[in-house]
């Protein structure tokens, strides 16, 4: 079968939990307008049987004079956007790098796929704060995070209308979880997000952004070191009572498309530097969209310990091993006759409903009273009693992100496409996410069987999974609407602090390990977080090359500040990082990934970045700011936000 510039689509159908039929696009789509060959080859399924699977054939790609890559063709854009500070990405260090980025005065504008702004808080369901308890007790957090939090408090949360106390609740009269401080259902992030850039905004009053709007490619100047224009398109539902059917997989080419669909009407926009200035740009993806469409050097997966010098590294690189992705789920202390366990049984995964069940494990937890699971990340509480002792109440909600549960760890095939994948599929040329969408599809059965599983052993009360209308998630299946990404691409650093290659290590953060590093001079952040590695495994249990000896509790964890080398990349000198694709090892990424970790990166981003462009500004780029003398100054405009890069 030959793509040749067509956009070929092989449609799969099922029935997801809402009744409708969902048609799922195959890798063709992904590619969009790629040009490559590609033709189904048969692999093992569950139990022997055979299932189609994609094998594709590189071709060339457009490259331009600069060595970047080329879209092809460039879009006849409708709508152009100015901005001194382009953020791609509106996860929540995205929220914290544009409100940070506005704070300095500085025109703004952010693009995110997603429906909803906020990424682990919202889009991606985990709606339960994980923080430091060291941080929490020393007062350490950032006056922004802090001014977030009590946004997120302060929102009114609909409610199921079964809801015995009402189906509007302030999220400050439901709270009670005991993971941490704040849980909350998911749409209240969202809400809060967008509040906290609303507030911002008198500061850069021209600035802008949009949900639903995919990254799909730059422009580059001559050089091929200055990024000059940033491209996206925007999606506009036609029904106006849209909701996303949560199922990624079955949503990913209909989201990045540039092509009006029966869904969606399109708007194609470019970000650029108003008329005679310059533009800083700033990747807070959560998987490093736009590293990997412009080649900036990054690394994915896990490395051996000749490649870091960590001793827990792996003992072999492997690419394939990112951390497991989850997607989110809620259930309710509700009885519904039946109907979600009956919608939940008719469904039929790919691999057998045993390898799915055989890996469930609730680890010792009861699942009800108590320090319980449900009580764990309860995001509805009714009557707010004790998560560490109660039993949960009628009408109360549970968001479930369960390690021997929603986690999928498999890595066959793995989450993240690699370089020769995306080559192959073309998507330098057109830009169609950079995941997979069979691993998507395979963590969305794991997780819905998950759900199953609950309801079906879990018996002591009647239990709910909640989707369509009453899903805390915002969609038809009750899945998030995206998966929890706790690790994409990293990028690889300049040469700082004995490296050729900057990134903060393992040896940087244990307590009492060798050639720990002082970041002090340059630091523009602190964050502290366990070392919490969700492992990775092959289906057939070959070795994975994970750091299984890794993973530390608080205690043992030194807070670690974020020098400005962790945000710079190499090759490009006006692209800063705002979240997950820092420069770190995949062992130090597992302290740095979760909430205020990533919030403390897009804040340090989004001042950097503003300053940068502010007209007194001595420099022009980040790269400039250590040799130049003037990395004292950035702090001190960091100092003037609240921000503290040092603990």
């Amino acid at each position: 079968m030959r793509g040749d510039r067509k956009q070929i689509q092989r449609r799969i159908r099922w029935r997801n939990l809402s009744g409708l039929t969902v048609v799922m696009f195959g890798v063709g789509a992904i590619a969009g307008l790629s040009a490559s060959r590609w033709s189904p080859t048969p692999s093992p399924g569950a139990g022997g049987e055979i299932t189609p699977a994609l094998t594709l054939r590189r071709v060339p790609q457009p490259v331009a004079f600069n060595g970047r890559p080329q879209l092809d063709p460039l879009p006849n854009v409708e709508e152009v956007w100015e901005c001194q500070v382009a953020i791609v990405g509106g996860s929540l260090g995205g929220i914290a790098a544009a409100a940070h980025a506005m704070a300095t005065g500085a025109t703004t504008c952010m693009i995110e796929v997603a429906p909803w702004l906020g990424g682990q808080v919202s889009s991606q369901g985990v709606s339960a704060l994980d923080e430091s308890l060291r941080m929490r007790q020393a007062n350490n957090l950032a006056p922004s995070w802090q001014r977030f939090r009590q946004l997120i408090k302060q929102q009114v949360a609909e409610l199921p209308a079964w809801s015995p106390n009402g189906s509007s609740r302030s999220v400050a009269d439901i709270n009670s979880c005991w993971v941490g401080s704040l849980c909350f259902p998911p749409e209240a992030g969202a809400k809060a997000a967008e509040q906290f850039l609303v507030d911002t905004n008198p500061s850069a009053p021209n600035s802008r952004w949009a949900t639903m709007t995919a990254f799909k490619g730059a422009e580059f100047d001559a050089t091929g070191r200055r990024i000059t224009a940033v491209y996206g398109v925007r999606r506009i539902p036609k029904d106006p009572n849209y909701q996303p059917v949560g199922r990624l997989s079955a949503e990913l080419a209909n989201w990045y498309s540039w092509s009006p669909t029966a869904e969606y009407d399109r708007v194609p926009v470019k970000l650029q530097p108003p008329p005679g200035e310059r533009m800083i740009v700033i990747d807070a993806t959560d998987t490093g969209e736009l590293v990997a469409w412009a080649k900036v050097p990054y690394r994915l997966g896990s490395e051996s310990k000749t490649t870091t010098g960590e001793p827990n590294a792996a003992a072999f690189d492997n690419p394939d091993c990112t951390q497991a992705f989850t997607y989110p789920f809620a259930v309710a202390i509700h009885d519904d006759g039946g109907d979600s366990l009956a919608a939940l049984s008719r469904l039929s995964p790919t691999y057998g409903l045993h390898e799915h069940q055989s890996v469930y494990d609730l680890e010792g937890f009861p699942f009800f009273t108590g320090k319980s699971v449900f009580n764990y990340r309860r995001i509805v509480s009714q009557t707010r009693n004790n998560a560490y002792t109660s039993t949960p109440a009628q009408g109360d909600i549970s968001m479930i992100n369960w390690n021997r549960g929603n986690d999928w760890n498999w890595m066959d095939p793995p989450l993240v496409l690699k370089p020769d994948d995306l080559e192959a599929s073309g998507q330098h040329q057109n830009w169609m996410g950079g995941l997979s969408q069979s691993a998507l599809k395979f963590g969305e059965e794991h997780a819905l069987m998950f759900a199953r599983w609950l309801l079906e052993t879990q018996t002591e009360q009647t239990l709910t999974y909640l989707y369509g209308a009453n899903s805390p998630m915002g969609t038809r299946s009750g899945l998030s609407m995206v998966p929890y990404f706790r690790e994409g691409r990293r990028i690889l650093g300049r040469a700082a602090y004995g490296q050729d290659e900057f990134m903060i290590r393992e040896n940087d953060l244990r307590i009492g390990f060798p050639n720990q590093r002082n970041f002090s001079a340059t630091a523009v952040g602190v964050t502290h977080y366990a070392i919490d590695i969700h492992g990775c495994r092959y289906r057939n249990w070959h070795p994975s090359g994970d750091a299984v000896s890794a993973p530390a509790q608080e205690p043992k964890v030194n807070p670690v500040e974020l020098p400005l080398e962790s945000l710079i990349p190499q090759g490009v000198d006006n692209l800063l990082m705002g979240g997950k694709a820092l420069a770190a090892t995949h062992i130090a990424n597992a302290s740095t990934r979760i909430h205020y970790g990533e919030w403390q990166a897009g804040a340090a981003a989004g001042v950097t970045a503003g300053w940068l462009v502010s007209p007194n500004t001595p420099v022009n780029d980040p790269a400039e700011v250590i040799p130049s003398g003037s990395m004292g100054a950035l702090q001190d405009a960091m100092r003037l936000q609240g921000l503290r890069p040092h603990w």
